[in-house]
């Protein structure tokens, strides 16, 4: 007789202690009991045959076996809620949820003016925002559409190009009362930066003359983007932003002809939601304004 597969409740589970680290807070989000998600956790390791945590004093600890397995119970996990998305609103109509991935910029300063349009237009449309620095991989659906500062390359993915955005270094009057502007490289990095702990693929652009910077030089590090703006706002020293945001918020650029990297901005979305109407009309709403605030060519999803 061959194997039967496990249950996908169990699969779950398994993604959700992963994910929290502990069967007490995996059952919080779940919505389930301690000793049920305990089951969920031994029913699972009985299946497969293998041990997939280990307790330790900061709590679960997954095994190797687990971790090669977490690729592909996420991309189960996310497989799921895009089935249950899709399945929670009629195909053809607007209506239902849509689940949109952004930055932590864009869904703070950028999207809410565009969202709340959409809701007017559209009030039965369901959007879920989230929020998150990571390049989502629509591919495996974490996400039914995107707002991405990278191209897409996925010949699976409808994606259009709605503008371009430059980012500049700014600060606000009050810390240039206090501090001269800088007017060479060498003066900046005796100022007060403001910028990255970790680091990330876009903190690359973050290079003067050639010279890289790195977490070092900064005296205020956080991977928050949030964060980092509301620094700069507060008069913490001179760092990094999307310049219509740093405009906006009243705050003096400065080097300009030695920091202007500049992205594209996509708007992106799975080809097998081109048929869902209320998909496409979202992934209309978003190319549209978004084209309007960043005054880019709009390009026909490829």
């Amino acid at each position: 007789m061959a194997p039967v597969s496990p249950d996908w409740s169990l699969y779950r589970s398994f993604v959700a202690v992963l994910r929290e680290g502990s069967l007490s807070g995996a059952a919080r989000v779940l919505g389930v009991s301690q000793p049920t998600l305990g089951r969920h956790i031994a029913a699972l390791e009985s299946a497969l045959g293998l041990a997939l945590f280990t307790r330790s004093p900061e709590g679960l600890k997954p095994t190797l076996e687990a971790k090669a397995l977490r690729p592909q119970a996420e991309a189960l996990a996310a497989a799921a809620e895009s089935l249950f998305r899709a399945a929670s609103g009629p195909l053809r109509e607007n209506e239902g949820p849509v689940r949109i991935s952004a930055s932590e910029v864009f869904a703070v300063e950028v999207l809410p003016p565009l969202l709340a349009r959409l809701q007017e237009t559209h009030p039965r449309i369901i959007v879920e925002l989230q929020v998150s620095n990571r390049v989502e991989d629509l591919l495996r659906r974490d996400a039914d559409l995107a707002v991405r500062v990278v191209r897409p390359e996925q010949d699976a993915l409808l994606a259009t190009r709605v503008g371009s955005v430059e980012a500049g270094l700014f600060a606000h009057p009050s810390y240039l009362a206090r501090h001269p502007a800088p007017r060479t490289t060498g003066e900046l990095l005796r100022h007060a930066l403001v910028g990255f702990d970790v680091g990330a693929p876009y903190t690359r652009v973050l290079q003067l003359e050639g010279r890289a910077l790195t977490r070092e030089d900064f005296s205020l590090r956080t991977d928050s983007d949030l964060a980092m703006l509301a620094a700069i706002r507060s008069g913490c020293g001179i760092g990094g932003c999307l310049v219509p945001l740093g405009q906006r918020s009243g705050l003096v650029r400065v080097l300009p002809r030695l920091f202007s990297p500049s992205a594209e901005v996509w708007v992106v979305m799975h080809e097998d939601l081109r048929a869902t109407a209320r998909c496409r009309t979202v992934f209309d709403a978003l190319s549209v304004g978004l084209k309007d605030l960043l005054g880019g060519s709009s390009r026909k999803p490829r």
